[in-house]
């Protein structure tokens, strides 16, 4: 399908469509490639999310501010974004990474969405930028909770129970693999007060304790308390 098909479901037409060919171009392609657009993309995308978080959320403080923002730009929430526009069938690879298997990889996609916008703010400057990006962006901001988004589960499932003046959780190794590659922690989150156990698996410690507290945060939603967002 031609990189127009992609613009086309973002209502933004190229003025210059060599700009959008070298947005939609991984490095494995070609020399012209979209390093330097995801330079100017990068940016453009961080000042428009602070324009937008500084409009939608007046009485928020600056930490809190970039703390959501950096949330909203990294790059696993572009790479879902990337994603749910289908980008992936759009971005031209090199045959060696195709080959390899490589073009799986979210961080090409990444890059490509933020090659992107780079691509709309030179060819129809910030404005232009800008509207795409918050249609982009649009269900990420709709329901935003600044209290919680880009907290970790970790840190969400202990705020969270020590409003209610409950203890806060117990994490305990039940199973641990060092010698593989990669290794593998399984970790229990107990709750004692709500009688709830989840288990989480990681290749570090930290990750398996933040996969079981989100668990923990899913079994609390799903039994009808009021749990909180997910950031």
């Amino acid at each position: 399908m031609p990189p127009a098909a992609f613009t086309e479901r973002l209502g933004y037409a190229f003025r210059d469509r060599a700009l959008l060919d070298q947005a939609l171009t991984h490095r494995s392609h070609g020399a012209l490639n979209n390093e330097r657009l995801e330079f100017i993309g990068d940016a453009v995308l961080d000042c428009v999310i602070a324009l937008a978080l500084y409009r939608r959320f007046p009485g928020v403080p600056e930490g809190d501010l970039s703390r959501i923002r950096a949330h909203l730009v990294n790059g696993k929430t572009l790479a879902g974004l990337a994603l749910a526009l289908d980008l992936r069938q759009f971005v031209r690879l090199g045959e060696a990474v195709r080959r390899g298997g490589i073009d799986s990889r979210a961080s090409i996609f990444a890059d490509a969405l933020e090659a992107y916008f780079g691509a709309v703010f030179l060819d129809g400057g910030f404005e232009a930028a800008r509207a795409v990006i918050d249609r982009v962006y649009a269900h990420e901001f709709a329901g935003l909770d600044p209290a919680a988004l880009g907290k970790d589960p970790k840190t969400r499932l202990q705020e969270w129970l020590q409003a209610r003046q409950m203890p806060v959780p117990e994490y305990a190794v039940v199973g641990a693999a060092a010698a593989g590659n990669p290794p593998s922690f399984t970790i229990e989150c107990r709750v004692p007060s709500l009688a709830l156990v989840t288990s989480g698996v990681g290749s570090s410690r930290r990750v398996a304790e933040q996969e079981a507290a989100a668990l923990a945060l899913a079994g609390i939603a799903g039994s009808g308390d009021t749990g909180p967002t997910d950031g």
